[in-house]
């Protein structure tokens, strides 16, 4: 099912190319895609933004939409993509492995710049408190999202599993993997006992469920995690990377009529009110919580010998001095 929807993600990139080259117009620029709920909602969303991108640059922008983050990262890694909108694991691989650049943060409706990771049961269940879901041997049923996803698997186990010497893949009784949307369906037709989810896929999911969204109960909420992120690949032509910029950080800021049309093609994007300028620093909060949820695993795992836990947890640190300075302006 991914492969399939990254294949067709990309052909449509190629027929988009193959159609500038007949036409004598310039190469597409590719939009990449994080899926919030399934990958053909994501794409309807973006399309009136991106369809005005398109006009003001004057080429086509083909599209890159995928069904989960491991096929967008593949995407990037292998060159086919030039700017993307990533969450924070994502984006912290896209800087320092995949040769792209942050340029823009999302603001989100109400001018927040992130969001908050929850846990979230059925009203009836009786899993009322976090103390009830982390009792040993209780074979609950988790829903979560996969190890790239921030709100959907990180944030949950950095914070609430890995402090309490846990791993979720091993704590629960069984483990399901999926989108926010699917999970929380999941938990409403019991499939499922708990689900991780974020604040933005609860809006989306009261907006398409709404009898099914008065069934949940949040149980946990992280505090605030910074929003995703615009990225932008090393080595675009610095004309085309300004024009481009220029376009997403003034979308929606306009006064009048054509203000109020942006601001409402960017209302179809969950939660999003516009972006604000930003530079890859921004990304330092990921890398620290990546960092505390692998130290945390270290020192709560069993190991062979004493030296062999000090040198995992050397090469925690390591890693995590040289992420942040990856981070840095040069």
């Amino acid at each position: 099912m991914i492969a399939a929807g990254l294949s067709a993600a990309l052909l449509c990139a190629g027929s988009a190319v193959a159609e500038s080259k007949g036409s004598g117009q310039a190469t597409p620029v590719r939009f990449g895609i994080l899926p919030i709920g399934s990958a053909a909602e994501s794409l309807e969303q973006w399309r009136p933004l991106l369809d005005d991108l398109q006009k003001r640059l004057g080429r086509p922008v083909a599209t890159v939409s995928v069904g989960s983050y491991a096929s967008l990262s593949n995407a990037i890694d292998a060159q086919r993509v030039d700017i993307a909108f990533l969450s924070g694991k994502l984006a912290v691989e896209a800087v320092t492995h995949q040769h792209m650049q942050v340029f823009a943060q999302f603001v989100r409706s109400d001018g927040a710049r992130g969001n908050v990771a929850m846990l979230v049961v059925r009203g009836d269940s009786t899993i009322r408190h976090l103390d009830d879901l982390l009792t040993p041997g209780s074979g609950w049923r988790y829903a979560r999202s996969e190890l790239l996803s921030v709100t959907g698997y990180i944030a949950p186990e950095a914070y609430v599993f890995a402090p309490h010497g846990l791993n979720s893949d091993t704590f629960f009784g069984s483990v399901r993997v999926g989108d926010h949307q699917s999970n929380l369906l999941a938990v409403v037709n019991r499939d499922a006992d708990v689900a991780s989810s974020n604040n933005p896929d609860m809006d989306l999911f009261r907006r398409n469920f709404p009898r099914e969204a008065e069934q949940l109960r949040v149980i946990w909420r992280s505090s605030l995690i910074p929003s995703g992120v615009l990225v932008i690949r090393d080595g675009m032509p610095a004309s085309l990377r300004r024009k481009l910029t220029a376009f997403l950080l003034g979308y929606g800021k306009a006064h009048g009529e054509n203000g109020a049309r942006e601001r409402a093609k960017l209302a179809r994007i969950p939660d999003l009110g516009g972006f604000a300028p930003e530079d890859n620093y921004v990304l330092e909060p990921f890398v620290d919580m990546q960092y505390t949820l692998l130290r945390q695993q270290a020192e709560h795992g069993q190991w062979v010998t004493p030296q062999a836990r000090q040198a995992r947890l050397e090469q925690i640190e390591g890693d995590h001095r040289r992420a942040v300075r990856q981070l840095q302006p040069h």
